[in-house]
């Protein structure tokens, strides 16, 4: 099968944690494409994620919403879309237990509008071949909704059990991304990770929180007993999968793209702590800050993902472990620090 090759590509929620990360990717070893990055700019979105870009003459920012019909159409013809890769979501589920009217909008409704901007785009005014473009959807782990300790991996066959609002809005847009694929031959590729990690990753997420904690000398929640397990995955690790999938993936499939990494979450934090005894010494060791805290409702006990159709199929597989890429985060984080 011959590789696709994107060329005019728009990357929605690019000035996030992970779009923005896959954008520093593309710009770095793609560089014949071109980039069109839309974001909303919302609190999870920030422009200092994207400075000193490389190769900054094939990318371009535009601030506007996937809610916005016009702007899409506008962006979809102006600059030729071929390759649309969407990230732009409400992410965090903490937000949506406590406000969830905005990721019903934002993860269902503007997926469906990305949708349709594409399908116009390319079937009616372009009339593109389905083999010269492509829509690839990213997704979580958590539309799988929760495993016990023994059972097996989470499977691109795995059925959908979201669990808070914001796993069952990304559940829903799952499902329409792969209906337009079935009834109007969008050309799709989907991909759900398990939980990633790395630079640029918003303040509010844990291993960011568990590390500013650190460098602020400040107390570190841990919801529940901290049993909690999640499969972690390194922010590079996740934008080379992408890539892949996008050149190699079969149009309509599925791909699950996981790190291999099952760490209990008081065990990542205490391995933090660790780590900053090293980098950043004090007189008490970093653990004693931790703090156990009320847990969360709905907080699945455990996410973990089985990657092997991504390495049997598309050769792909995390190079990153978790020791070595938790040590480049926490790197990049007392930098910033400074």
């Amino acid at each position: 099968m011959q590789a696709y090759q994107p060329r005019s590509m728009l990357v929605t929620g690019g000035a996030g944690f992970i779009g923005a990360n896959f954008i520093r990717h593309l710009l770095t070893h793609e560089p014949t494409i071109n980039i069109i990055n839309l974001d909303k700019l919302t609190y999870a979105g920030s422009l200092d994620n994207l400075k000193q870009l490389p190769n900054e003459t094939h990318y371009h920012f535009i601030q506007g919403d996937i809610n916005n019909v016009t702007l899409l159409n506008q962006i979809m013809q102006q600059h030729n879309i071929d390759t649309i890769v969407h990230f732009a979501a409400e992410s965090h589920v903490d937000r949506s237990i406590a406000s969830p009217e905005q990721f019903i909008e934002t993860n269902v409704v503007g997926t469906f509008r990305l949708l349709e901007a594409a399908r116009k785009y390319w079937f009616d005014i372009a009339k593109m071949n389905i083999d010269s473009c492509r829509f690839h959807h990213i997704s979580t782990d958590e539309v799988f909704g929760s495993l016990q300790l023994h059972d097996a991996l989470f499977t691109e066959r795995t059925p959908y059990q979201p669990r808070s609002p914001y796993s069952a809005s990304k559940a829903g847009s799952d499902h329409l991304v792969n209906a337009y694929h079935h009834t109007f031959g969008l050309p799709i590729t989907l991909s759900n990770c398990s939980n990633n990690y790395g630079p640029y990753q918003h303040a509010e997420k844990f291993i960011p929180t568990v590390i500013r904690a650190c460098l602020n000398q400040t107390r570190i929640p841990i919801y529940g007993n901290g049993k909690n397990i999640r499969d972690w995955l390194y922010v590079d690790d996740h934008c080379r999968g992408i890539m892949q999938i996008l050149k190699q993936g079969k149009v309509g499939d599925n791909y699950n793209i996981g790190g291999n990494n099952e760490w209990e979450n008081i065990a990542v934090a205490r391995y933090i702590c660790e780590q900053m005894d090293e980098l950043k010494p004090r007189a008490s060791s970093h653990v004693n800050l931790l703090e156990f805290v009320t847990d969360r409702p709905g907080h699945d006990f455990r996410s973990a993902i089985d990657s092997s159709k991504m390495q049997n199929e598309l050769h792909w597989s995390p190079v990153e472990t978790f020791e070595s890429g938790i040590r480049k985060t926490i790197e990049f984080y007392c930098q910033i620090s400074k």
